[in-house]
This record gives C-alpha cells, sequence and structure tokens, in this order.
C-alpha cells in the first residue's frame, strides 16, 4: 500500500489538476511532498521500533497512513491535497523499517529467505502495478473525481492490515525491547541530511537555476557530521541512531551501495515510460497501466522463487538478475527505435517482462544478503537505512533521467520517442553500476571461501590424531559451516562458503 502510493499518483495528476484546478508547482508537491517525508522517517522510524517493539510501531503506521488517505481522498483544494500527501508519506516511513525489522525477527534460514522474497515480490508488483490500479479508479469514477479514489482504496486495504497485523503478528515483537537513548542530535543530523539531499533532486524540473544544487553540498555535509556524530556518541558507550559498524561488513556496505545504484534506474523506468505513453503517444491511464504489467508479473513470479534460494546461491544470483534486467531493457530500446507509434505498448510487453524477471532476482535476494549478517536488535534501524539508500538512488535517477529525458524533449521539438531511449540508457548505465558492483562482491566472496577453506584444512592437518583415520574424522565432525548475524540457524550463503573449528 504505501509503496503502491509512490507511483499510482502518476496517472491521477492530471485528474487532480482537472478535479482540483491544481497549478504545476501543486502538483509536484503532491509527488515530491510523499517522497520526501517517506525517506525522512525511515531510519528513526526504524530505531524507534526496535526500541519500543515493531507491532505496535507497524499498526501506528499503518492506522496513520490509512487516515491520512482519506483525508487526501476527501480534499477541498491542493494545499490541503498536499498536506495529506506529506502526512501519508510519513506514515510510509514509519511501517516500511518494522517490515524488514519483523522479517528479521520471526524468520530464520531459508524461511527468511521465502519471506524476503515475499516482500520483494510485494515490492516490484506495487511499483509497476500502480498505474494500472490508478488508471482502472479513474477510469471508474472519472476523470473529475476519479483521482480520489487512488487514496479511498487504501482505506479497507488499511483496517484490514490492522486487523491482521493484531491477529498475527506475535506480541513478543512488542515484548522484546531496547531501553536505550533515542539520540536526538543523531535523529536531527540526519533528517536535515536527508531532506538538504533528497529536495533539489525531488524539484529538480521545478526549481530552475542551479543554486539549488548547493543544498545537496550542504546536504553531504551535514551527513558526514551526523557520522562523526555518531561515532562519538558511540565512543560514550551509548547506542548510536545508526550502527557505522554496519557498513564494515561487506554484505551490508555492498549490497547497500547495490541498492542505491539499482533503484536509481529501477524507478525511472516507469517515471519516463509512462509520461512517454500517456504524453508522447496519448494513452489513457489505463493503457499506460496496463503496458507495465508484464514487468510487474515478472517481478512477482521470480522474487518468489529467488527469495528461498538466495542464500544457497548468494550475490552470483543478482548478478544474473541483474543481466536479465540489461537485456530487457536493452530490448525495449530497440522495440521503441524499431517499432515506432501507439504499438510500442505491445512491442516492449517481452522485453519489460524479461526486465521483471531480473528485477524480482535483484530486489528481495540483495535484501536478504545485505541484512543476513545484521544483529536483530538492530534490524529495524538497518532496514531504514538501506531503505533512506533506495529513496535516494530513485531521487536521483528520477532527477538525472528526466532531465535527460526533459531536455530531449526540447532539443528534438516533441520527440517522445527519442527523449525516452535517451533516457533509458542512463537508467541502463544506473543498472550496469549495480551489476560491476554484484560481480565485486561476488569475486570477493569466492576469495574469502577460498582462504576460510585452506585455513580449516591447515588446522584440521595440525589437529591432534590427524594423521589417523579415527582423529581425522573426529576433528571433521568438530566443523560446522559458519553462520552469520545473530546466532540463528541461518543457511550458509556465498558470503559463509567456509568453515570454523568449534570450540
Amino acid at each position: 500500500m504505501a509503496l503502491l502510493d509512490v507511483s499510482i499518483v502518476n496517472v491521477a495528476l492530471p485528474s487532480i489538476r482537472e478535479g482540483l484546478h491544481a497549478s504545476d508547482s501543486a502538483l509536484q508537491w503532491v509527488v515530491s511532498g510523499y517522497a520526501l517525508a517517506f525517506g525522512l522517517l525511515l531510519v528513526p522510524a526504524g530505531r524507534f521500533g526496535d526500541m519500543h517493539g515493531r507491532r505496535n510501531a507497524f499498526v501506528a503506521g499503518v492506522a496513520l497512513f490509512t487516515l491520512a488517505s482519506a483525508a487526501a481522498g476527501l480534499a477541498r483544494g491542493a494545499l490541503w491535497l498536499v498536506v495529506a500527501r506529506v502526512i501519508q508519506g510519513a506514515a510510509g516511513g514509519i511501517i516500511n523499517p518494522q517490515i524488514s525489522g519483523l522479517i528479521q525477527q520471526l524468520f530464520r534460514g531459508a524461511e527468511r529467505g521465502r519471506a524476503f522474497g515475499m516482500l520483494g515480490a510485494t515490492v516490484g508488483i506495487s511499483t509497476a502495478v500502480g498505474p494500472l490500479i490508478g488508471g482502472l479508479l479513474i477510469q471508474a469514477a472519472g476523470v473529475t473525481e476519479g483521482w480520489r479514489w487512488v487514496f479511498y482504496v487504501n482505506i479497507p486495504v488499511g483496517a484490514l492490515a490492522i486487523f491482521l497485523a493484531y491477529r498475527f503478528i506475535p506480541k513478543s515483537c512488542d515484548e522484546q525491547r531496547r531501553r536505550e537513548s533515542f539520540d536526538p542530535v543523531g535523529v536531527v543530523l540526519l533528517a536535515l541530511g536527508v531532506v538538504l539531499v533528497l529536495l533539489p533532486l525531488i524539484q529538480e524540473q521545478t526549481w530552475v537555476g542551479r543554486s539549488k544544487w548547493l543544498l545537496l553540498v550542504a546536504g553531504v555535509a551535514v551527513l558526514a557530521g551526523f557520522i562523526a556524530w555518531e561515532r562519538k556518541y558511540a565512543r560514550t558507550g551509548r547506542h548510536p541512531m545508526v550502527d557505522l559498524g554496519l557498513f564494515r561488513r561487506r554484505s551490508y556496505s555492498l549490497g547497500a551501495l547495490l541498492s542505491l545504484a539499482y533503484f536509481a534506474g529501477f524507478t525511472a523506468i516507469f517515471f519516463i515510460f509512462t509520461l512517454y505513453l500517456q504524453q508522447g503517444l496519448h494513452y489513457t491511464a489505463l493503457q499506460a497501466g496496463i503496458a507495465t504489467l508484464p514487468f510487474a508479473l515478472g517481478s512477482a513470479v521470480s522474487a518468489s522463487l529467488g527469495g528461498p534460494i538466495v542464500t544457497r546461491v548468494g550475490r552470483g544470483l543478482i548478478a544474473i538478475g541483474l543481466v536479465l534486467v540489461l537485456i530487457g531493457l536493452v530490448g525495449v530500446e530497440l522495440a521503441v527505435e524499431l517499432v515506432p507509434g501507439r504499438n510500442d505498448g505491445f512491442a516492449t510487453a517481452l522485453p519489460l517482462l524479461i526486465a521483471g524477471v531480473g528485477s524480482g532476482l535483484v530486489i528481495a535476494p540483495n535484501q536478504t544478503l545485505t541484512l543476513a549478517e545484521v544483529p536483530v536488535a538492530g534490524a529495524g534501524s538497518a532496514g531504514g537505512v538501506l531503505q533512506t539508500g533506495q529513496r535516494i538512488g530513485a531521487a536521483v535517477g528520477i532527477a538525472v533521467v528526466g532531465a535527460v529525458f526533459f531536455d530531449s524533449i526540447a532539443a528534438s521539438h516533441g520527440d517522445f520517442a527519442t527523449a525516452f531511449r535517451h533516457g533509458l540508457w542512463v537508467t541502463i548505465a544506473f543498472v550496469l553500476v549495480s551489476l560491476v558492483i554484484a560481480l565485486a562482491d561476488v569475486r570477493a566472496s569466492r576469495r574469502a571461501a577460498a582462504v576460510r577453506v585452506s585455513g580449516a584444512h591447515r588446522a584440521s592437518q595440525a589437529a591432534p590424531g590427524s594423521g589417523s583415520g579415527s582423529g581425522s574424522d573426529d576433528t571433521t565432525r568438530r566443523l560446522r559451516p559458519a553462520v552469520p548475524g545473530d546466532g540463528g540457524p541461518i543457511a550458509p550463503t556465498g558470503h559463509d562458503l567456509g568453515f570454523e573449528h568449534t570450540p
């Protein structure tokens, strides 16, 4: 529901303009206000859930999101709608880190992989199918009032989610709490840094001139100050907002970097594709939504299959997924070039299906491996940091790809097909960066595994009785697979293929 509202509003903007007589600036804030508040709350909300219980935090977020959706649907003016959307985004930022934290807390091993696989399928479906659902609702309710149902549809979903949360999420998820300081200075510094970084990226098309990029520079400086503060705070023996030690783990640091780069390309695809279909080819909102459906279907199927096996295959599975995404996007570019005109929606169906299959092997498996070695006590804040990187990546992608797209339209005097293809090559570049990161991690994992196996072999040779059969067998029996993280029975991953001695 929270991720659906990122993309569903895009196809509703013409309806909102007509229904509320909204200005271009107001429409921009309907989109950007949600994204800004969403990214702002992810890490503090994850920390809050770690400290005070994830079930309560999840239910509170869903309740706030549902109320804000009702307020957005009832909006009588553009300002009213913008405020409701900001509250919606904040509520979405509260919800999402609790989900990854709950999965870390409630599942182990292959079960955790399956859970993250279902989450990945949900991410892929909700992002890709948003335009379709928005188009269906507007088609059914009419252009003038149809946009209201884009928000009203969240009310029954939210009510059901609250009921199911109390029914199925164990009470123990609220009992396992951490009694510690909330690190208020860290909260303020992180929030200010995220706002300063995201704001010029989100407003790139609205704010003219180059002075807006000074905010980005200031944001990077504030985030550097945040890192310095967190290190100082940790040296006092207290728990900082973000455990910077997580980034010393290769699985987490490379996984977060891969996620940032991939979401820069992944999110921007639908931004320019729906604009191309609706403004360039004059598709209706419903037709544009149907055109994105193959990606959603492919992503849903592959994410549900990839989640359970990623703990055995490791980051190599993600590399395979990224290769499929690249093949699919290159296929989309060729389809637009070779089949010009209104048939592009059909011509891009198969390439988008391939890209969707690849995407399903990226998002959930990457999240599984990235969080595999994170202690459960800090899973919420670690998930919040990961998702904040995704939001920043999405903002960067939309800003960069959008700038290329709109500049190309202006230079070509309205050639939307050429503009879309130029923007598509930028998204391909982002995905290619993700692939390089994945391959680097695969190579590092193999080297580390070889070192561990070699060390275990030398240790077994040096052990007492290693020359006799019985002694060697006894030593071998005392070797066990290394497992990551919090000590739970997690299946060995691509990072954990070696052995270590049991003390």
